[in-house]
């Protein structure tokens, strides 16, 4: 069975964009913030420089995650306010 089967049994269906980051607080109940880092053009000096987007994300019943993991996060419906993302795989568990 996928890893998608198994999120897609607890009721929430990914779908959209998908990213890896690492967790970086694990304080709320049932959710991470996942962070990572992307490069944006700075037109005006032809220079890139580096910027992070973080997200609050789900964490599903069947997967395990602590602070300084890599995990992949997914698109999802709205959860709540601020949760737009669900994870689905915990890339430090191999």
């Amino acid at each position: 069975m996928s890893t998608k089967n198994k999120i897609i049994k607890s009721g929430i269906n990914p779908r959209g964009r998908m990213f890896t980051g690492r967790v970086i607080s694990r304080k709320m109940h049932k959710t991470a913030k996942v962070e990572w880092e992307r490069r944006v053009l700075i037109r005006k000096y032809e220079r890139y420089e580096k910027r992070r987007s973080r997200v609050a994300a789900h964490i599903p019943d069947n997967i395990e995650v602590k602070e300084g993991d890599i995990v992949t996060i997914q698109e999802c419906r709205p959860i709540s306010k601020t949760k737009h993302f669900i994870i689905i795989k915990n890339e430090s568990k191999k």
